[in-house]
């Protein structure tokens, strides 16, 4: 559950949207309660979910849940967005939901299997060995949005991180689907460069294939955490249930099908709609805590990320956004004001074509 203490999300759109609702308090929500048909969601007034039952897995049953920005029974919108987070996280991103909504598009984001509200305690948090596996889910969540909007509506896809790298290959294997793709920090390339991927990958993929649950070192000193809790000098309220820190356990299994991934991105993926890249102007990394790292991207090597992102397809713009953290969404006031800026901007040249 999450509460942001502004509303500067909203900044880029032509009239602000209303200000946060309220969370549900976190003793009256339980994602067990979750149905197929929509219903109350954790994040209070304005949002519902509903469940999606999946295929069952070694691990026994399976669903995702997807979310959406409450719409106006007045109105069927002819366009819609679907989110999807990234590595050991959900959706809590209030702003960007309002600010979708104040564009004009119905707004839904996914909370992907075994994470966030779709996570079970049967589960291994946040694992798949392919990342193909969410095919299912991402068509899941396309079926619903088409049913309720129709089937001539124009839908675009929204992701960071993880998210992102997962639906540019959804993108790349369903051409003519969807009219667009954001991507918010895409995790498009491992850290260090594709020299760190191509020394790394045979030992990962050895280990997933005899052990591919086996945990990885966790190396998350819990900084990033520190950058967007609002106790510890940041703007945002995250459950830590959903979003702990450290983040879950990287186990070999889901590594190696990130770096399969990463090297199909390095091949050129040739999406044949128009694409934003959006990233921060700076990577900060470093084995101690500095208040420079509320300014930059401390995940991911924004440099890399930014020469992949031109492989993606034809029509791709990327944006270095000063000053932002990894999730845009989340950076200080005057990045997350660029960021969705320069997303109206793009909207503007590309968006819904």
């Amino acid at each position: 559950m999450a509460d942001e203490r502004d509303d500067a999300g909203a900044a880029a759109a032509e009239t602000p949207p209303a200000g946060p609702a309220d969370p549900a308090p976190p003793d009256t929500w339980d994602s067990g309660l979750l149905t197929t048909d929509w219903g109350p969601d954790a994040l209070g007034d304005g949002f519902q979910a509903r469940r999606l039952d999946l295929a069952d897995d070694d691990e026994g049953r399976v669903t995702a849940t997807l979310v959406r920005h409450l719409p106006d029974p007045t109105l069927r919108p002819a366009r819609a967005v679907l989110y999807v987070h990234g590595w050991s996280d959900y959706f809590f991103q209030t702003p960007l939901a309002r600010f979708w909504h104040a564009q004009g598009a119905a707004f839904y984001a996914l909370d992907l299997r075994k994470y966030g509200r779709s996570l079970h305690d049967h589960q291994t948090p946040g694992y798949v060995d392919d990342l193909r596996t969410y095919d299912e889910e991402i068509g899941a969540a396309l079926d619903v949005i088409r049913a309720e909007l129709g089937p001539v509506a124009r839908v675009m896809l929204m992701g960071h991180s993880t998210g992102g790298l997962v639906l540019s290959l959804w993108v790349a294997r369903h051409p003519g689907v969807v009219r667009g793709l954001v991507l918010n920090s895409p995790w498009l390339e491992l850290q260090g460069s594709s020299l760190a991927r191509h020394l790394s990958a045979p030992a990962v993929s050895r280990l997933a294939r005899f052990s591919p649950k086996a945990p990885l070192p966790n190396i998350d000193p819990g900084y990033y955490a520190r950058t967007i809790d609002a106790a510890t000098g940041g703007d945002w309220t995250v459950d830590a249930r959903w979003r702990p820190t450290p983040s879950f356990p990287v186990r070999a299994g889901w590594l190696s099908a990130v770096l399969v991934g990463h090297a199909a991105v390095a091949r050129g993926l040739d999406i044949d709609v128009p694409v934003l890249a959006a990233l921060s102007d700076k990577t900060f990394i470093s084995p101690r805590w500095s208040e420079e790292m509320r300014s930059a991207d401390i995940v991911l090597d924004t440099e890399a990320i930014a020469r992949r992102a031109v492989q993606l397809g034809p029509v791709v713009t990327t944006v270095r956004v000063a000053g932002a953290m990894h999730d845009l969404t989340l950076s200080a006031r005057p990045a997350r004001e660029r960021f969705y800026a320069e997303l109206t901007r793009w909207l503007a040249a590309y968006g819904w074509g």
